[in-house]
């Protein structure tokens, strides 16, 4: 039995669409981190280049929009594991990616005011990308331990808890300099001996 193909016409529709979205979620991850919550729906929607209507068919509320956006993000952290994983040997691409997640907390602070607008809280949203997160910095980490070129006595997660502790703590943009220079600081603390810095 031959399986009817669809229309050319609807795979490029959902093309469209999820193409749509994405330019929605990078217009509202700038505005946001601009304008906190007095950036208005209307104004991401043009910064798209996208109708109002196309912006409420992807999120329905403000809140939805704001939630994507940092979801997006944290889904980008856990999406870069396999191609950091295939590029690296295993110590640089623990290196490349704790570089990456300086970047998330630099985008978590920027859009804090959005984000502290969401109705009924954050800690969902935060519960979700951090179930990602705590998965791909313990494969990243396995695979270095594995590979001898690292030692860990200590959980995976403190090493995001120290940049963490970095931006929460940091003022003005001086704070991500900083993190990033953490970052090797760590890796250097965690070589197995006799293991060459990159």
């Amino acid at each position: 039995m031959v399986e009817k193909s669809e229309p050319a016409g609807e795979r490029k529709l959902r093309a469209d669409a999820a193409r749509n979205r994405q330019l929605l979620i990078t217009a509202a991850k700038s505005i946001f981190s601009q304008k906190g919550s007095e950036a208005s729906l209307d104004e991401i929607a043009r910064a798209a280049a996208v109708g109002i209507g196309t912006l409420y068919r992807h999120f329905p509320t403000r809140d939805a929009l704001v939630s994507a956006v940092y979801q997006n993000d944290a889904e980008q952290l856990s999406e870069a594991v396999p191609r950091l994983m295939a590029d690296h040997a295993p110590v640089e691409a623990l290196r490349a990616w704790l570089r990456l997640f300086v970047e998330h907390l630099a985008t978590k602070q920027m859009m804090a005011e959005a984000l502290n607008s969401i109705v009924g809280g954050t800690s969902d949203l935060y519960a979700r990308s951090g179930v990602q997160v705590k998965e791909a910095i313990a494969m990243l980490v396995n695979r270095a331990v594995e590979n001898g070129e690292i030692h860990l006595n200590v959980d995976p997660l403190d090493l995001l808890r120290a940049l963490a502790g970095v931006a929460h703590v940091g003022a003005g943009p001086e704070w991500k300099e900083g993190a990033l220079r953490l970052v090797d600081i760590l890796i250097a603390g965690l070589r197995a001996p006799g293991e060459k810095a990159g």
